[in-house]
């Protein structure tokens, strides 16, 4: 790798850099178990789509970063297994000595591996994936690809969900956009991220997803009051331009 892996601190938030003052990740350091940049927040909008008391049962992670969906997941969801896959053994180095990297238990394992080989093994299928890699100079590479998506989509579970944080100039993420309505078709959604530059994606596969509305803001309310974690912002910006019949919303 030819760029340095860098930590900050400000006002404490410690940041991570690869190389340059670009974010790569964040943990407010007297609450490392919550999320602290808008991106990784919307990520979850996940958990208000079945009820985040059971769902999921299993998840993956590409991309460490700083961990911080991992620590929000592990401290929150006891009873979520969880795979996260790092491509960098310097980023897993730096997690464990600077952003509180659980230790590797029954319910977490950690993968140093190429995310784009490791979601074509064989294995077992994940409710909920997140991809969020890149390097230095914002490229997510292989992670981002028509085969990428078909790969992830395959190894999503009934109840599956895929978020992705897609960045990069307007015609890369239209492009990347593309890719994903190829592979999930209508079972699609994104939305502008809180974050300038950051647009999430949510493709489902499996059984049809249906919520009222009602309900998604009602488990919205229950999450914020459980967890800490605020839903309702980017839930908004999910909905905003959007006509649902009968008021419920569908993946």
């Amino acid at each position: 790798m030819s760029y340095s892996i860098d930590v900050s601190e400000q006002a404490g938030v410690r940041y991570l850099h690869f190389g340059s003052p670009w974010i790569q990740g964040a943990m407010r350091i007297a609450r490392p178990n919550q999320l602290e940049l808008a991106y990784t927040r919307e990520m979850m909008l996940g958990l208000l789509l079945h009820g985040w008391c059971r769902w999921p049962r299993r998840a993956l992670l590409i991309g460490l970063g700083t961990a911080s969906l991992l620590r929000f997941l592990h401290h929150h969801l006891p009873h979520c297994v969880l795979d996260v896959v790092e491509i960098d053994a310097r980023v897993v180095a730096c997690a464990r000595q600077f952003f509180r990297l659980p230790p590797e238990d029954e319910r977490f394992r950690l993968h140093l591996a190429d995310g784009a080989e490791f979601i074509v093994r064989e294995g077992a299928a994940y409710d909920f994936i997140a991809v969020d890699g890149f390097d230095h100079k914002a490229r997510a590479g292989a992670l981002d690809s028509p085969d990428f998506y078909r790969a992830a989509r395959a190894r999503l579970s009934l109840e599956g969900v895929l978020a992705v944080n897609l960045l990069g100039s307007d015609a890369a993420k239209k492009r990347s956009t593309r890719w994903l309505r190829e592979v999930f078709a209508e079972r699609l959604h994104t939305f502008a991220s809180a974050d300038a530059g950051n647009v999430i994606a949510l493709g489902a596969a499996g059984n049809p997803i249906a919520c009222p509305l009602s309900e998604l803001h009602e488990r919205a309310r229950v999450l914020k009051q459980e967890t800490g974690l605020d839903l309702a912002p980017p839930l908004a910006r999910l909905l905003y331009g959007h006509s649902f019949p009968g008021e419920c919303f569908p993946l």
